[in-house]
């Protein structure tokens, strides 16, 4: 989220992070440069980046405290990081094209026959970029927020976490995980053991 003519304005964008650059990392991106965003946000206040992690609707039947008294209510479960940090705009042709490849590279490098940027022809690429412009974000904070059952019995959390493997999607099964490794943090620091 950016502020743009004085309010905030939403985009999808994909970065990549420059962990070597700045105390936090920088977020390398860049936006279609027909999407005014990158003429209208602030380059005095910061931009908020969103990265969205496992979330579910958690039911209470899952807990077993449910059986045992009955106070419970539905919840939903989420993990996300806030980053933030005032954007700047690049439109050097040279920065692009590896930034591009890089993003290319990070998302063909599991397929069987990655695609490559230099696959297409050089004229065409050099047109593509003049259609784009590139984002920077040095980030100066970094906020992690979860809900992840953590605040539930340990019976609860063994409950939700069965209850999210069996549903069988990738989404309750990394929000199991997430949960279970809550719930093992939190045995061991009832028997006084280090959750490092």
């Amino acid at each position: 989220m950016a502020t743009t003519d004085g309010q905030l304005t939403a985009n999808h964008i994909p970065f990549l992070l420059d962990a070597d650059r700045g105390p936090c990392g920088t977020l390398v991106g860049h936006v279609s440069r027909a999407n005014d965003i990158w003429q209208k946000c602030s380059r005095e206040q910061q931009s908020l980046v969103i990265f969205q992690g496992p979330q579910h609707y958690i039911t209470p039947s899952w807990y077993a405290s449910k059986r045992e008294h009955g106070k419970t209510v539905p919840t939903w479960n989420y993990a996300v990081v806030h980053a933030s940090g005032v954007p700047r705009i690049i439109e050097d042709t040279a920065w692009l094209l590896t930034h591009v490849t890089a993003l290319v590279e990070r998302h063909e490098s599991t397929r069987k026959e990655p695609w490559h940027v230099t696959d297409a022809p050089a004229d065409y690429i050099a047109a593509q970029l003049r259609g784009i412009v590139g984002v920077e974000i040095p980030i100066n904070s970094l906020t992690g927020k979860w809900k992840t059952s953590q605040n539930r019995p340990a019976a609860d959390q063994e409950g939700t976490a069965e209850g999210l493997r069996e549903i069988g999607s990738e989404g309750a099964a990394a929000m199991a995980a997430i949960v279970e490794r809550g719930e093992r943090r939190e045995g061991r620091r009832e028997r006084g053991g280090r959750t490092d």
